[in-house]
């Protein structure tokens, strides 16, 4: 059933334009440089008036890795090039998307993507083609299942291999990681020898559940993103990081009868379910044709759900198959965590290809309301090289210690941040590891970022070389502000 523009308007004149959501991170202010937010200062002095936000000034690391406030530390579990699999092959590169899960005798296991796209020689460390394993020979990504037992000692073996372009992905109730590919090379492109654009679901805990891996074409063809699952009601809402034109989000619900489970999905006819886009209205029922038009933390969209025609996207891509005016765009749309009733989106940036420039919005879909709320909202940064502005959020959790950890995927400087219930940034890490030069740094974005079952682990990935963290301190309930 659709909501009604008339019904839309009549709830947002009842709730006002804030949609109430009891424990969930609300109507979050952002960095220095936030549009349409107050008090945001992003220093020491603010920390203090706003009665120690965070855990302090971030401390430069003697072995240039990782700055970490005082009293916290990391260790690397994998590192690209350096660290090996079972099989003594080199940890793959690229290190992006990463869920964790209870395992066995009390070790954590890890399953983190890579996102590698192309043919295999253009990387030095792509996934390695483990028998049973792989989908298409001729692609480079994939995922690795890493194991942390509680004695420290780490273990790493291939989940799924010959995929393209890893990116994000997203966990399941059901305790697997479904792995996303971020491309829509079709076979014969880009030298691959199947096509390519889907989700596949890998198992941490039973190898043989990952042997011959099958795409969930149900969730279609396009540049996948992120993917979390709606545990009540069995949608999968999906990301899509694409451009000419932007991209979109996408609800599926499943067939009716249809039950969640291990394996479940890979067994699903191709065109089973229903595959939507959203298309989007203000209070006044007013279309709304791209997400970037929101420029104040708190607005709240009524969201309708239009049908895809070809999710296979055959001869079209499937963003491509929306006339304007039919369905709500938006640039870079990247992370999901689903978290208090809802997911938590992430769009990255937007630039002359939208309407308004942003340098980075994270949305709340209330599946209950259908409804959209604008949370956190970063404005352009003037000079990114500049440590204390934070733009170009990415992979997002939600905190087990209140609010969000924000993966940061922008320019110049690169942290993990995190942002209270109320709206006050504070800093967690800084990557001091310069790949670039010494006259022109660079860093690379963080990736992965999500909190151990037991939550006093937060685990993180630096993308470029490949390097999976584990950050553990002094944690603590952050205020609401």
């Amino acid at each position: 059933m659709s909501l009604t523009r008339r019904d839309f308007a009549r709830t947002s004149a009842v709730t006002g334009a804030g949609v109430a959501l009891a424990g969930s991170v609300g109507a979050l202010a952002t960095a220095p440089n936030a549009l349409a937010s107050t008090e945001t200062e992003n220093t020491q002095e603010s920390q203090d008036i706003h009665g120690g936000v965070g855990y302090g000034p971030l401390v430069p690391d003697p072995k240039g890795i990782l700055a970490l406030p005082a009293g916290f530390a990391y260790r690397i579990l994998t590192y690209s090039g350096k660290t090996k699999l079972e099989s003594g092959e080199f940890t793959p590169s690229n290190h992006d998307g990463t869920a964790t899960f209870d395992g066995p005798r009390g070790t954590t296991l890890l399953v983190n993507n890579h996102e590698l796209k192309g043919p295999r020689a253009k990387w030095p460390h792509p996934v390695p083609l483990t028998e049973g394993l792989v989908y298409d020979p001729a692609a480079s990504g994939g995922c690795t299942v890493v194991e942390v037992r509680p004695d420290g000692h780490v273990a790493e073996w291939v989940g799924i291999a010959g995929t393209s372009t890893n990116c994000a992905g997203g966990s399941t109730p059901w305790g697997t990681w479904l792995t996303c590919e971020e491309t829509e090379d079709k076979a014969g492109q880009n030298g691959m020898t199947k096509d390519h654009g889907y989700v596949f679901e890998v198992d941490p805990a039973d190898r043989r559940a990952n042997r011959d891996p099958k795409p969930v074409k149900a969730l279609g063809r396009y540049a996948h993103e992120a993917v979390v699952v709606d545990p009540r009601r069995g949608h999968l809402y999906l990301t899509e990081d694409a451009s000419a034109p932007n991209g979109l989000l996408y609800r599926w619900t499943p067939p009716e009868g249809f039950r969640h489970g291990r394996g479940k999905l890979r067994g699903l006819a191709e065109d089973a379910g229903v595959l939507q886009a959203p298309k989007c209205f203000d209070s006044g029922g007013t279309f709304v044709d791209d997400l970037s038009r929101a420029t104040k933390i708190g607005t709240v969209y009524g969201v309708d759900w239009v049908d895809v025609p070809d999710r296979d996207a055959r001869t079209t891509p499937v963003r491509k198959q929306f006339a304007d005016g039919q369905v709500t765009r938006a640039r870079k749309l990247e992370g999901m965590w689903w978290g208090d009733g809802g997911t938590y989106i992430v769009s990255s940036y937007a630039r002359e290809e939208s309407p308004v420039q942003h340098d980075g919005q994270v949305w709340f879909y209330d599946p209950k309301r259908r409804t959209l709320t604008l949370k956190v909202l970063l404005g352009v940064n003037p000079d990114p090289s500049v440590d204390g502005a934070f733009d170009g959020p990415d992979n997002i959790t939600v905190s087990p210690y209140g609010g969000l950890v924000i993966a940061e995927d922008g320019e110049g400087v690169q942290h993990l941040f995190g942002a209270t219930d109320r709206g006050r940034t504070y800093p967690i890490a800084r990557n001091e590891l310069n790949i670039g030069t010494e006259a022109e740094p660079e860093y690379s974005e963080f990736a992965g970022v999500t909190f151990s079952p037991d939550g006093r682990t937060l685990f993180a990935n630096i993308q470029t070389p490949g390097i999976m963290l584990a950050i553990t301190g002094p944690w603590k309930r952050q205020k609401r502000g």
